[in-house]
């Protein structure tokens, strides 16, 4: 998403920045692991074929991509590559034309030593601020068990199963209650602009 292509979001532990061409190769040897295909539903793509993803994802109006650095490595390593402490990333959909204050969340940590929940605060709170969103939703698989507690964790309650698909769908409706939870489990993050491939480590 063009709206995100030159934000960077810094916390304590990840730091949140775009989805670039410098992130590919890592992410694409990620995706190489039936593992997280299986985790993810997604199906295996060439690496010409996951570089022309991303920039659909940049330029795509509907998703909002950031890849997740790990924080600690990033700033004890100067000089270090984005590509070198990439752990994950994270997405913010948006699938329902009828309903734009819906937003579909989806986390994915293929790196270690990084909480995957911190990162639905993350996005969440950038739903709401940049997207105007009020609700959350997402679908994980039913043998998901990890994924499923972390997002019921972060108050996120099952409002849907499919047998078809094998997945529950789990929501997150942001009353004034809620949206005070995000901005304290998120106040400490800096936002800061992003520059492709040159951001330094602070």
């Amino acid at each position: 998403m063009r709206l995100n292509q030159n934000t960077m979001l810094l916390g304590k532990k990840v730091v949140l920045v775009p989805y670039t061409s410098e992130h590919v190769p890592r992410y694409h040897e990620w995706m190489k692991s039936e593992e997280l295909q299986r985790l993810t539903a997604s199906e295996p793509l060439t690496l010409e074929q996951e570089y022309a993803m991303q920039h659909s994802w940049r330029e795509d109006a509907d998703k909002c991509t950031f890849i997740v650095l790990d924080a600690e490595k990033w700033q004890a390593q100067p000089g270090a590559t984005e590509e070198s402490c990439m752990v994950g990333d994270v997405n913010l959909f948006l699938t329902d034309l009828e309903d734009t204050t819906l937003g579909e969340i989806e986390v994915m940590i293929a790196g270690v030593g990084v909480g995957a929940s911190l990162l639905a605060p993350f996005s969440s709170l950038r739903g709401v601020t940049t997207l105007g969103l009020t609700k959350f939703e997402a679908k994980i698989g039913q043998g998901n068990e990890p994924s499923i507690r972390m997002f019921q964790k972060l108050h996120f309650e099952q409002v849907a199963a499919s047998s078809v698909f094998q997945e529950v769908t789990l929501r997150l409706t942001v009353s004034e209650s809620e949206h005070q939870w995000l901005l304290e489990q998120t106040s400490h993050v800096e936002e800061k602009p992003y520059r492709d491939g040159s951001a330094e480590p602070c």
